[in-house]
């Protein structure tokens, strides 16, 4: 498996995403899912997403970008988290599958 490139977004870059973090790394690391995970406010999104594979935001974010965005809130607050979870892992797996027989780009 190759590893993901994930940017994890919030407001000021630091409080929620933090939190975020955490459990993404968990959640990923019970899946055997490598990963390698930046963190960045809703501002950076536009000009970080060029060098990940997919974002997760801990906050609402309407520009259009050109890669998958999953809501990630509910790993905070509690609500809809074992869904949030199976979307992580379902998208973290197929983009992992995808690219496995690509070069790395580290």
């Amino acid at each position: 498996m190759r590893k993901v490139k994930i940017l994890i977004a919030c407001g000021s870059g630091i409080a929620t995403s933090t939190v975020a973090q955490k459990k993404i790394e968990e959640i990923l690391k019970e899946e055997k899912i490598p990963a390698e995970i930046i963190k960045g406010t809703v501002s950076q999104v536009q000009y970080l997403q060029d060098n990940v594979d997919i974002i997760m935001l801990t906050t609402k974010y309407n520009k259009p970008l050109t890669k998958p965005i999953i809501s990630v809130f509910g790993l905070i607050s509690g609500i809809n988290e074992e869904q949030i979870k199976k979307e992580i892992i379902d998208a973290c797996k197929q983009i992992s599958e995808k690219n496995k027989g690509g070069k790395e780009k580290c």
